[in-house]
């Protein structure tokens, strides 16, 4: 086994899956993966969700309402019952979670999984907030896996005019203030959307953009609206919200309507402060948490001579020597940690749900990240003493949930050349085969990629 293969699947995927062979030319599985995408994965549509949550809400309605006519006014309220309760949304929510984890166990196109779990964290949507909740899988789905391999300033427009985004960063309740519906209601602006696509998903604050533009800007989104809880539900265009007139945009002026909505998104989706931040974050992902200059470098330059490819970024990547040495230069975040361990002890697609908890017990649940700028990216983020004896604690867990492993096959799947010599000696003096699969998940060499 080569050390470059085995570089390829831990760094680039998701890690080996137990009895899985790895790449005999690691160069050409890459890029194959770049080429040409798999099946596109089904789930419910934007109305479906919008519709079964919808149902839930009344349903938790009727309920309600049918305890509190048949309680005593004298009598106290009945406590809800714990944890998330049944409905049809509650059903959808769980199917997407055991959906993306089973995809991500078996996943023939790894390196394509991380790439869109990469852009998913990059434009981040939380189900903290609950009317978005329902339809963040859409977003994946619709949004970021069908461009991640193609121009950038697509899957900006795409994520903007999303309504999981629109909901979740409140651009459907903006409205323009000299609009016909702004000025009979004496109604404003919300900037969030207009802000976090400045600051998080194109320029960043190096970019030099004012707070003027991030004005202008919520100005020209003003009318992308989403109808949530009546027919039809999903987008709409509502030019009663939206702002009239000319705007100006770093420079650049924008006349009014949905179409000038797009140009706008477009010009920030190819500007070259966009290539730049890009660059950086793509770089610190697959490189190191510092990534060097000369990788930044190459990943604009590509970027830029692309006008905004990713996939001419990736083969970028690929191609840096620093990208593969020194292998395992990257502490692996939860959730890299939990996927990896699941597959190097072969855990069935049928036993997914133990991903999903995993990544709840080790804080990093799944599209539930605290902030609109997503999970963080570097060691600094998840390297403390009681994270790491968290993970140390679920590993154990797991191994003891597996069934019957041969550690050495696990050692050959999750580590392969990177086994050091004292964690195959501690493996082979432990008690027992869940001590000794658990010292391997929770060796430092396994916690890296």
């Amino acid at each position: 086994m080569s050390v470059k293969s085995q570089t390829a699947v831990i760094r680039f995927g998701l890690g080996l899956r137990l009895g899985e062979s790895v790449p005999a030319d690691p160069i050409a599985w890459l890029q194959g993966q770049l080429a040409q995408a798999g099946a596109p994965p089904d789930g419910p549509t934007v109305e479906q969700a919008l519709r079964a949550r919808t149902e839930q809400q009344a349903m938790r309605q009727a309920e309600a309402a049918a305890q509190a006519a048949a309680t005593p006014p004298s009598a106290p309220a009945a406590p809800p019952p714990p944890g998330p309760q049944p409905g049809p949304l509650t059903d959808m929510t769980r199917a997407e979670n055991l959906a993306w984890a089973t995809r991500r166990l078996t996943a023939e196109q790894p390196f394509r999984e991380r790439l869109v779990d990469f852009w998913m964290n990059h434009f981040t949507v939380s189900r903290r907030n609950g009317a978005a909740a329902a339809i963040v899988g859409c977003l994946e789905r619709d949004a970021i896996r069908p461009h991640v391999t193609g121009r950038f300033a697509d899957m900006l427009v795409a994520v903007t005019t999303h309504p999981a985004m629109l909901i979740y960063l409140d651009n459907a309740a903006s409205v323009g203030p000299n609009s016909p519906i702004g000025l009979r209601q004496r109604r404003g602006l919300n900037e969030n959307l207009a802000r976090e696509v400045l600051e998080l998903h194109s320029l960043s604050p190096a970019g030099g953009y004012t707070q003027g533009d991030v004005q202008e800007l919520a100005r020209i989104l003003t009318g992308l609206s989403v109808a949530g809880q009546q027919e039809p539900f999903g987008f709409v265009w509502r030019p009663q919200t939206h702002e009239p007139g000319e705007k100006s945009l770093l420079g650049r002026r924008f006349g009014e309507g949905q179409e000038q909505i797009s140009a706008a998104l477009r010009f920030l989706g190819s500007h070259p402060a966009t290539y730049r931040h890009l660059a950086v974050k793509l770089a610190r992902h697959f490189v190191a948490d510092q990534p060097p200059p000369e990788a930044v470098r190459a990943v604009q330059q590509a970027l830029q001579a692309s006008e905004g490819d990713l996939g001419a970024a990736c083969r970028a990547l690929i191609a840096l020597p620093q990208a593969w040495d020194p292998p395992l230069g990257k502490l692996r975040t939860p959730q890299d940690h939990v996927l990896a361990a699941c597959r190097a002890v072969g855990l069935p697609p049928e036993r997914a749900d133990m991903v999903i908890g995993g990544l709840a017990a080790l804080g990093q649940p799944l599209w539930n990240a605290p902030q609109p700028n997503g999970w963080g990216d570097v060691a600094a983020e998840w390297s403390g003493p009681e994270a790491l004896m968290r993970r140390v604690d679920w590993m154990y867990t797991l191994a003891g949930r597996i069934g019957r492993v041969e550690p050495a096959a696990a050692v050959e799947a999750g580590l392969g050349p990177f086994a050091k010599a004292e964690t195959v000696a501690a493996m082979r003096g432990a008690g027992s085969v869940r001590d000794a699969v658990t010292l391997m998940l929770a060796s430092p060499e396994f916690m890296h990629r």
